[in-house]
């Protein structure tokens, strides 16, 4: 059986570039320490990319939210240099809106042999959220994880918003304080 690490969205829009966060600046030393710390348990590293693509002020969610950000081959697409994706990604899976039907497909294919996924990154509000009850609808029977203090919201108080909804849903919420 296999535990899953998934790291949402450190990319650098959301980091420091056009979506910047001073709350998802604060947790990038730990973000990095649970990488380094899951690939040493052995565990699948799985990076999620938001990615629009040059129309992205067209879509439904640039009506919603008309900051072009995560275009496809930018800079601030890139995930962040101090998590070195590059070293530490079994798999990077591109997604063009808040929940990733890769990432879904991806725990249906592998279903039998998932134990655990533990969620990690930006926003705990939108992307983490969404692919945490993605994982839950397709793993109902698995351990969902999300560690809070890996996690930054678009503001605390969403933040920790969607950590009550997350728990109302059964999701087994860790490190909250």
């Amino acid at each position: 059986m296999k535990d899953i690490l998934v790291v949402v969205d450190m990319q650098k829009d959301f980091i420091s570039g056009a979506l910047k966060n001073d709350d998802a600046l604060k947790i990038v030393p730990y973000v990095k320490e649970k990488i380094k710390e899951a690939k040493i348990q052995g565990k699948t590293i799985i990076f999620t990319k938001d990615t629009h693509e040059d129309d992205y002020m067209e879509t439904e969610e640039g009506k919603h939210l008309p900051v072009p950000h995560c275009i496809r081959n930018s800079e601030g697409w890139e995930i962040i240099d101090e998590l070195e994706a590059d070293k530490y990604a079994d798999k990077i899976i591109e997604k063009e809106t808040f929940g990733s039907t890769g990432l879904a497909e991806y725990f249906k294919e592998n279903k039998e042999s998932i134990r655990e996924v533990e969620f990690i990154g930006v926003c705990t509000d939108i992307c983490v959220i969404s692919n945490v009850l993605i994982a839950k609808a397709v793993l109902p029977n698995k351990q969902i994880i999300v560690d809070a203090a890996a996690c930054a919201g678009v503001t605390p108080q969403s933040h920790d918003t969607a950590i009550s909804a997350m728990e109302a849903c059964h999701i087994n919420v860790i490190k909250k304080d």
